[in-house]
């Protein structure tokens, strides 16, 4: 699974930190809840994996911070420019 770039991303988050992967983003402006979106695509496995298994699993690194509200979704959300 691979992050990757879209037209509507306005920002792409460590841009410049080589110890992270650059994730393109969208930035909902005037959001009350601070909205970011991220697209991924799926290699040919992955997909045939959920597929047959109905199984996504998703890990967060907190850093023993409280942890954020997630949402996955196989829909894209309106984005406005």
């Amino acid at each position: 699974m691979q992050l990757i770039e879209f037209k509507e991303q306005t920002v792409i988050i460590a841009k410049d930190q080589p110890e992270y992967l650059p994730l393109p983003a969208h930035q909902f402006k005037n959001d009350p809840e601070g909205k970011i979106a991220f697209c991924w695509k799926l290699s040919w496995h992955e997909r045939f994996e959920v597929l047959c298994h109905g199984v996504l699993w998703h890990q967060v690194l907190t850093f023993h911070s409280p942890l954020q509200p997630q949402m996955l979704g196989t829909e894209k959300p309106e984005m406005k420019p």
